[in-house]
C-alpha cells in the first residue's frame, strides 16, 4: 500500500468520508457469489493489520472458513442450539446449521484477551479488535463487495471453542461474511454528531 500523503487532498478526504458512511451492514442472506478472490482477501486482511496496536501486540486473529469445512461449522451451529435449547425443532436445527453456508466468504474473528507481555487492557484490545474488523469492511466495501458481523450464543459454545482451537484469554467475537449483494437496504440516517460528542 501506498503511504499516506502528509497534505491529503480535499477530493481524497471527501472520497474516504462517502466510502465510511456509506458502509452498510448486508445480511449473509443476500451475499452470493461471486466472493472476493484470495488477493482481495489478503488486502482486506492488510488494512485490518493496520488497526490501531497499542504495544504491536496483535490482539486479534482470524480464522477462514472455506467452503469444504463448512459442514463443521453447520455441526457446531446445531450442537450450541441444542445445548442452550434441548426442546428445539427439526427446523430450527435447519435453520442453525444453514448460517455456515449463506456468504461466499465466511471467517472467524477472535479476540486475544488473555495475558500478554506488555499487558494492555482487555478493554483496549478490543477497541482494536473492533478497528481491525471495522477496517476489513471497509475495504471489502470499497471493492464493491456487501459484507456483515454475524454472532450469537454459538460463539460462546464449547464446540466452537474446540473446533477452531480457541486458547486460554481467547474469545470468539462474530463471522465476517463477504459476497457480492443481491439487495441493498436505503441508507439509513447516521445520527448528528451533537447528539454524541460533548465538550468537558
Amino acid at each position: 500500500m501506498m503511504p499516506a500523503p502528509d497534505n491529503p487532498s480535499p477530493d481524497m478526504v471527501s472520497t474516504m468520508l462517502t466510502l465510511i458512511t456509506t458502509r452498510q451492514t448486508i445480511l449473509p442472506k443476500r451475499l452470493s457469489e461471486p466472493g472476493p478472490s484470495a488477493w482481495q482477501v489478503n488486502n482486506m486482511f492488510r488494512a485490518a493489520a493496520a488497526a490501531p496496536d497499542h504495544h504491536m501486540i496483535m490482539p486479534w486473529r482470524f480464522v477462514l472458513v472455506p467452503p469444504d469445512r463448512r459442514a463443521a461449522l453447520a455441526d457446531v451451529f446445531a450442537q450450541a442450539l441444542l445445548e442452550r435449547d434441548a426442546a428445539a425443532t427439526p427446523e430450527q436445527v435447519e435453520q442453525a446449521c444453514e448460517k455456515a453456508f449463506r456468504s461466499p466468504f465466511l471467517a472467524l474473528a477472535i479476540a486475544r484477551l488473555g495475558l500478554c507481555e506488555p499487558d494492555v487492557d482487555p478493554l483496549e484490545r478490543m477497541v482494536s479488535v473492533g478497528a481491525a474488523i471495522q477496517n476489513f469492511l471497509l475495504v471489502a466495501h470499497s471493492m464493491g463487495f456487501g459484507a456483515s458481523l454475524t454472532s450469537g450464543q454459538a460463539m460462546r459454545s464449547a464446540a466452537l471453542r474446540q473446533l477452531f482451537q480457541l486458547l486460554e484469554g481467547e474469545q470468539a467475537v462474530c463471522c465476517l461474511n463477504v459476497g457480492t449483494a443481491n439487495k441493498r437496504k436505503p441508507a439509513r440516517l447516521l445520527p448528528d454528531v451533537s447528539a454524541f460528542v460533548s465538550s468537558l
